[in-house]
């Protein structure tokens, strides 16, 4: 009897080192500011910045309208771009005077109704628009030409009915948008950027505390205790993982109330998704940490190693089906780019099981060599 309450004992002394472990890691961050501005401060100032300062949609586009010869049929044609959202119509009296604008940057593109266009606006002839794009960001031009495609087509189909006339058009093309019907870059940055700001929280914070405590001598005052090396690693997981959680719920509750992203899925799935993420960062930064136990080289690398390429090889903005084959391999060992794919699945089209199995499966192996590379490599011993 008496060797079983002995045993029973340190089974209970070792869940109160652990609770030890833990309220010493709660009361460092609670004593540490740059913790919370970490967590909460640093979420809120990034969405706020990539909500509303970073679009990729093109509104109020400065154009130059010039008319050779203005008639009905070019009023009609001009009114569209004022009453158009996409389009700040600058007029012009010729073509030299509009293109010395481009060339300073006034406007981002020109159109030019040339002398024919009321006799040939109907006509299989000559094109009586002329349309120059400043072509210096290839991407916004794509999207200016494309919304001034729109707006002729459309034009031109009621200028043709109020006529009476059929408009003869070889193809007929009838757009339907899923999952993002507004076109909105918003809906699509912000639910990526909830994976940016998760690693910032489990990978660098997570280094840079434990690479202080090293530097502190705290690190090697806990060695020489009692205290074994998985509740060590339980007592640091633990409160940043719940730190992390609150920052990602700050990040979800902004994304949802603030910037109207629509929320398709699963609260449930988005949570526990997300909590499968988090503990793969969270390896990365432990991992980290036992390589370097200097605040500013932790930094440096955790910076390199999950901020960056989560930033730029995870999807968040770049397509990576657009990138180079090599830098696509590259991809698949970025745990970001799996809970991105989650993150936008979720919030845009709901829950696609197919989707949402295969990249949390991945998230789970990551999550798994991290922390067993961790314990593996992080022994009671001073060196």
């Amino acid at each position: 009897m008496k060797p079983r309450l002995h045993h029973e004992s340190r089974k209970g002394f070792g869940m109160m080192r652990l609770r030890g472990m833990i309220r010493k890691e709660g009361l460092q961050i609670v004593r540490d500011p740059s913790s919370i501005a970490i967590a909460f401060v640093l979420p809120l100032i990034l969405l706020l910045l990539f909500g509303y300062g970073i679009s990729l949609d093109a509104t109020h586009v400065p154009i130059a309208l010039v008319v050779d010869m203005p008639s009905e049929q070019t009023s009609s044609f001009t009114a569209s771009f004022t009453q158009s959202p996409y389009f700040s119509p600058i007029y012009f009296d010729d073509i030299r005077q509009a293109e010395s604008a481009m060339m300073r940057g006034g406007v981002d593109a020109i159109v030019w109704l040339r002398g024919n266009f009321s006799k040939d606006v109907l006509s299989s002839g000559d094109s009586p628009i002329g349309v120059i794009i400043n072509g210096v960001d290839a991407n916004r031009a794509r999207i200016i030409g494309g919304y001034l495609q729109g707006l002729w087509s459309v034009w031109l189909g009621k200028y043709a009915a109020s006529r009476g006339k059929t408009l003869n058009v070889p193809v007929l093309l009838e757009h339907r948008v899923w999952y993002n019907p507004g076109l909105r870059s918003r809906d699509f940055l912000v639910p990526g950027l909830i994976a940016v700001i998760m690693t910032l929280i489990g990978g660098l914070l997570t280094a840079m505390i434990v690479a202080r405590e090293w530097e502190r001598g705290t690190m090697e005052a806990l060695m020489v205790t009692p205290v074994t090396v998985m509740e060590i690693l339980m007592g640091k997981l633990i409160p940043y993982f719940l730190l992390g959680m609150g920052g990602m719920v700050l990040s979800v509750v902004m994304a949802v109330w603030l910037f109207r992203v629509p929320l398709q899925g699963s609260l449930a799935v988005l949570l526990a998704t997300s909590a499968l993420f988090l503990l793969a960062a969270l390896g990365m930064g432990l991992l980290i940490s036992t390589v370097a136990k200097n605040q500013f080289v932790a930094g440096q690398i955790a910076i390199i190693v999950t901020f960056l390429p989560a930033f730029i090889l995870s999807g968040f903005i770049f397509d990576i089906n657009s990138m180079p084959q090599p830098i696509q391999w590259i991809t698949h060992i970025i745990a970001a780019r799996y809970f991105v794919a989650i993150l936008q699945t979720v919030f845009l089209a709901g829950n696609v099981w197919p989707v949402i199995f295969a990249n949390a499966l991945a998230l789970v192996t990551m999550a798994v060599i991290f922390l067993t590379l961790v314990r593996r490599r992080t022994v009671k011993r001073l060196q």
